[in-house]
């Protein structure tokens, strides 16, 4: 695995200053500018040292289970008529998803700086659970914020949590979910920044975290381009992630962005449909703004102020996008597609029918639009999901949809 820049100088981003573009940058208070100058020299350092990087990879392959499987759903290919889907196995990980490499990478840095606390912020539950499962690990002192929403509709992940020893911190205030948990987690951090690592889930926020969280993800398309190319002989035809923040879909991407063969396309949560406050699709009437420490695409009004946002997923609910995705959007080399609640819950049961995987409604996002594109595409093409976490967090969650539109869990055909 490696965290060196890209080979190709159109792609070292982002500069000095934490901008891609016009996007990232640091909006913070000064309180933390000190903090985050540290941390920069911390990685800085850390990315170019050995020792560094052989522990981590020894972490990722005894603790988290690395390297991923990459797997071909014959029966979703059939079903769909057109292109090989294969699925990039992240859901296999410790914890079940793919934010273990970050959350790994981050607490061996807050070791290097001599800090014996972490705070995270989680959505859907599974940064927290990934944070939870290495402070435990390296005995750190964990606390997790996270919305009293989401703690409802993660009731298990609140638990595993709270199992392996972390403090969880239910948000009030809000909408209650993510966006919410990540103001509390900056407080806190504000509050005892000496003392106290943040270890932001995703690849936003002030820099040098949409940078950092990124490069501990690459190994995702680092294994992916050795695994296709042993497979197929060949690269894939396109690439598919859902997007919240962005880390498993900038993750997966990253190492095939100077390869224009290879279409690379992000799934954001289309919720209810594209009406003010029934999704959080950026990209779908957001605008340039600032919020929680870079400037991005957003959801907000005229006057500024965030936008509700909803998805039935409560890892992509989220009011704003990562930078880089920003960046790579305005220059076209990644597109963004959305899904809706509905056409996730569809396929979220298809493919437990299919191939026996119930995967996470965050990534089920990439599955629907997966679906929807093999069947444009010829048979001899060759389409990968990036499967970045599995279900079990959601099934209960599932079914009690399920029972109040159908009256009963199940009925795809």
């Amino acid at each position: 695995m490696s965290v060196s820049a890209h080979p190709d100088p159109r792609f070292q981003q982002p500069d000095a200053t934490g901008h891609f573009g016009r996007y990232g940058g640091v909006f913070v208070p000064e309180t933390l500018m000190t903090a985050l100058q540290e941390l920069g020299a911390a990685y800085a350092s850390a990315r170019q040292d050995p020792a560094f990087q052989a522990e981590l990879r020894q972490h990722l392959q005894e603790f988290a289970g690395r390297p991923t499987g990459l797997y071909l759903a014959e029966r979703l290919t059939r079903h769909g008529g057109g292109a090989k889907i294969y699925f990039k196995r992240e859901d296999l990980l410790h914890t079940g998803a793919h934010k273990i490499n970050n959350a790994l990478g981050q607490a061996l840095l807050a070791r290097r700086m001599g800090k014996q606390r972490v705070i995270a912020e989680t959505g859907a539950g599974q940064h927290g659970v990934a944070t939870a499962a290495v402070c435990a690990k390296f005995g750190l002192d964990c606390t997790v914020y996270m919305g009293a929403v989401d703690m409802e509709r993660q009731a298990l992940n609140v638990f595993r949590m709270r199992l392996m020893g972390a403090k969880v911190v239910g948000v009030e205030a809000g909408q209650k979910t993510l966006k919410e948990a990540i103001s509390e987690a900056m407080r806190d951090w504000v509050t005892n920044v000496r003392s106290t690592h943040y270890i932001l889930g995703s690849a936003l926020g002030a820099h040098p975290y949409p940078m950092m969280v990124r490069d501990f993800h690459r190994v995702i398309g680092t294994e992916l381009r050795e695994q296709i190319l042993a497979r197929e002989g060949r690269l894939p035809d396109e690439i598919v992630a859902c997007v919240g923040g962005g880390s498993n879909a900038i993750g997966a991407f990253f190492e095939f962005l100077d390869e224009p063969s290879v279409r690379l396309t992000g799934v954001e949560a289309g919720g209810r449909g594209i009406r003010r406050g029934d999704h959080a699709a950026r990209f779908e009437g957001g605008k340039l703004g600032v919020l929680q420490g870079c400037q991005t695409y957003i959801l907000q009004n005229d006057d500024g102020q965030i936008e509700l946002t909803h998805s039935v997923s409560a890892g992509l609910d989220y009011a704003a996008i990562g930078p880089e995705h920003a960046y790579y959007r305005d220059r076209q080399r990644i597109g963004y597609a959305y899904a809706t609640d509905e056409e996730v819950l569809e396929a979220f049961q298809l493919c437990s029918l299919l191939e026996g995987i119930i995967p996470a409604l965050e990534s089920t996002h990439a599955l629907v639009y997966a679906l929807r594109r093999a069947k444009e595409m010829a048979p001899d093409q060759i389409l990968v999901v990036n499967l970045s976490g599995r279900g079990d967090k959601d099934v209960q969650q599932v079914a009690a949809i399920l029972a109040a539109t159908k009256g009963q869990a199940g009925g795809i055909k």
